[in-house]
């Protein structure tokens, strides 16, 4: 077989596995919904940095925000990435937020994703 069979087949594989992605963001965030209350604690995972928020659904407002692209401190990934639960956390406490709920995104809870949690929880953010 040609090697341009190969390639779209690679191709085709890595469209699939971003669709069922979005398929599981979708039905999560049918059910998850973040109040003034009890905000969204949202993370999303590119190839190359982290992304995490914490929103307001009712009033469409992102309450905090942060990335992995400022962290310096950390030689890992996972140790950036629990750095930016902790830093998440902080800055949640400074807009007096004490509980949120979580969102993966679509991603599987473990690896990155699971550090930023636990940074976040260690910082004395509930879920």
């Amino acid at each position: 077989m040609a090697i341009g069979y190969y390639l779209k087949f690679d191709i085709w594989l890595l469209e699939f596995n971003i669709l069922n992605r979005k398929w599981r963001h979708k039905r999560i965030r049918a059910k998850v919904k973040g109040a003034e209350e009890r905000p969204r604690f949202s993370v999303f995972r590119s190839n190359k940095y982290l992304y995490a928020q914490i929103i307001d659904d009712q009033a469409s407002r992102t309450l905090v925000s942060g990335n992995t692209k400022k962290i310096k401190s950390g030689r890992t990934v996972l140790e950036k990435a629990k750095e930016l639960g902790k830093e998440m956390a902080k800055k949640a406490k400074d807009v007096k937020i004490k509980s949120v709920i979580f969102d993966r995104g679509g991603f599987k809870y473990h690896g990155k994703i699971k550090a930023v949690a636990d940074g976040a929880r260690e910082e004395g953010l509930s879920f």
